[in-house]
């Protein structure tokens, strides 16, 4: 029973999905690795694009590129795979991990598309609690402060120029919605959980409870520790209000990732980016 258990237990960690919905409800389909895929999509193809429109020598030159996308092209590049394919792994990469939980989780594959637009109004809303959050953090910044409503905005694995402007922000922005939770969430979590529970013996919840914490917080760390290429970097200036509101906001895509799953977290992510960038960019820069 106890062995039944702790399978279990890795199943649902690996779907995403701790709570049992109501089956073949908006909650239930929308929550299945299949929808996140579909729902993530454009948003990957966005960031490619846009990535491509901002560096135009996209393959020679250094990139508008989060660091968490930089990883895993450094990691496809230390296994051999060649300068110009590297690039277009990541990408790849999202689309398979999640076709494997898809096949893991033995849900149907069915799809509504009538789901996807309530889902994007999901992610606003859910958005919604950071933006409060980083505004009350920020209600009475000095001119020399950056706003703390930019903390979660894309540390950048290049030297900054002329890519302060919106339409790179954001792009910058979704990358990092996605492929900051597909490290630090979808990846980081199960392994931690993987690390305490099996090999420490730890208890599940306790075990869940750890990863969640440690990765909130090597999440919020990244911003200001840079380890890009083999070597350690200075990133954004180190202030407790960001750091400590980058570590809430870590727990709360955790628990949003155990719950309703990488799709939604992803775009939550994704989403507060966009409406972090724009009220910067009209209140502080435009």
């Amino acid at each position: 029973m106890r062995s039944k258990t702790r399978s279990s237990n890795r199943r649902r960690i690996g779907s995403s999905q701790l709570l049992n919905f109501a089956k073949d409800s908006y909650l239930e389909r929308t929550s299945r690795p299949i929808y996140a895929i579909l729902f993530l999509l454009p948003l990957v193809i966005f960031y490619e694009v846009g990535t491509i429109l901002i560096n135009t020598d996209t393959l020679n030159q250094s990139q508008v590129r989060v660091v968490a996308f930089v990883w895993l092209q450094e990691l496809f590049r230390y296994m051999g795979f060649q300068e110009q394919v590297v690039w277009v792994i990541p990408p790849l990469v999202v689309v398979l991990v999640l076709l494997g939980l898809q096949i893991a989780s033995k849900k149907p594959w069915s799809i509504c598309g009538s789901d996807l637009i309530p889902m994007a109004g999901e992610c606003v809303l859910l958005a919604a609690p950071l933006v409060v959050l980083s505004l009350l953090l920020n209600t009475q910044p000095s001119p020399q402060d950056r706003p703390v409503a930019a903390a979660l905005q894309p540390v950048q694995a290049m030297v900054q120029s002329n890519t302060s402007s919106l339409l790179a922000n954001i792009v910058t922005g979704i990358g990092a919605g996605i492929y900051e939770e597909l490290v630090f969430r979808l990846i980081l979590i199960c392994l931690l959980v993987i690390f305490f529970q099996d090999l420490l013996r730890a208890p599940y919840t306790n075990a869940l409870i750890l990863s969640i914490l440690i990765s909130a917080a090597l999440f919020s760390a990244h911003h200001h520790i840079l380890f890009v290429g083999g070597r350690l970097g200075s990133g954004l200036p180190f202030t407790w209000p960001e750091f400590g509101f980058r570590t809430i906001a870590g727990v709360y895509f955790a628990i949003l990732f155990a719950i309703r799953g990488f799709g939604i977290t992803a775009g939550t992510h994704a989403f507060y980016d966009i409406i972090a960038t724009i009220l910067n960019w009209a209140f502080y820069v435009g």
